[in-house]
């Protein structure tokens, strides 16, 4: 089995798999379902979680592989908490989740509202709060995440404001269609560049929202693509771009075809703007939001 290839997650001199496990997946599955997931990561060289408080019972599931793997992956995790001391907690209470001592990347989690934003970047905010966890031992690096056409605009000001390692947005080709969302996101990822800023995307293989009337099993908040040639060309139109990172989706289904897709990427080579064209009028793709009514999740 071909393993997905590694890069260096910007500062931190970890060299992490270009696809991150997204454990928003086990956030309400079994630990026996959670368990038969590690041995797919460890045939693809996977080497980077991704977890969130947020994420229902993900931190939890995580813990027993991570006493006996601790070494073997770059742990992640996330906080929504804004204030100093609610990140804090926030973030002791996942190392104790976890069952570990420090994680290696704590984020706080979809800062894109503007009160939020100036709440955490503010005096005795998450931002300053995490800061002295990392000098503590608690965590070795911080970075921001969020969702919304906002959100590349919004790294780029905390950015301004705090020396991050790492960000994580939305990055598929229907959102890359929007003018405003498309001319942020290349700003951002040049300053990312500038500063050695690990880049993480999200919602690479997502279709569109889910219709109103949908009654069937729903395993991720979008409808994403099925397993696929689209969904593989979905998959390196992300890795295509060098400096990208792509989180896989909550939909653990798609957990093995989004691996497939990624350890052919760079000998299949990117799709064409026809292809992902083609696929978008096929699978009657639409943004997942619109920068107004559509932006809150």
């Amino acid at each position: 089995m071909t393993s997905i290839e590694r890069a260096p997650f910007g500062r931190t001199g970890h060299e992490s798999s270009r696809v991150i496990f997204g454990a928003a997946a086990l956030s309400r599955v079994s630990q026996e379902r959670a368990d038969a997931v590690l041995p797919i990561l460890l045939d693809h060289g996977i080497n980077h979680l991704d977890t969130a408080a947020g994420y229902g019972d993900s931190e939890l599931r995580l813990a027993p592989w991570l006493a006996r793997h601790r070494s073997d992956f770059f742990l992640a995790t996330k906080t929504g908490e804004r204030t100093g001391d609610g990140a804090r907690a926030g973030l002791e209470r996942s190392l104790e989740r976890l069952g570990v001592d420090h994680v290696d990347l704590i984020q706080l989690h979809n800062l894109v509202e503007e009160e939020e934003w100036a709440t955490a970047h503010g005096p005795g905010g998450a931002v300053a709060g995490l800061a002295a966890a990392r000098d503590q031992g608690l965590c070795r690096f911080i970075g921001v995440t969020g969702h919304g056409l906002r959100i590349a605009g919004m790294h780029l000001r905390s950015l301004e404001r705090f020396d991050f390692d790492s960000v994580l947005l939305p990055y598929n080709h229907v959102l890359l269609r929007e003018d405003a969302y498309r001319r942020d996101v290349g700003k951002l990822l040049d300053l990312c560049s500038e500063r050695n800023v690990a880049v993480q995307t999200i919602k690479a293989v997502a279709r569109r929202r889910w219709d109103a009337g949908f009654d069937g099993p729903r395993f991720s908040w979008y409808d994403p693509l099925p397993a696929g040639d689209a969904l593989d060309r979905a998959v390196r139109h992300v890795l295509a771009d060098d400096r990208l990172f792509l989180n896989t989706s909550s939909d653990l289904r798609l957990l093995e075809p989004i691996l497939e897709a990624a350890a052919g990427a760079r000998a299949a080579g990117p799709p064409s703007e026809a292809e992902m064209e083609a696929d978008v009028a096929a699978h009657g793709m639409e943004a997942l939001f619109d920068g107004g009514a559509l932006e809150r999740i």
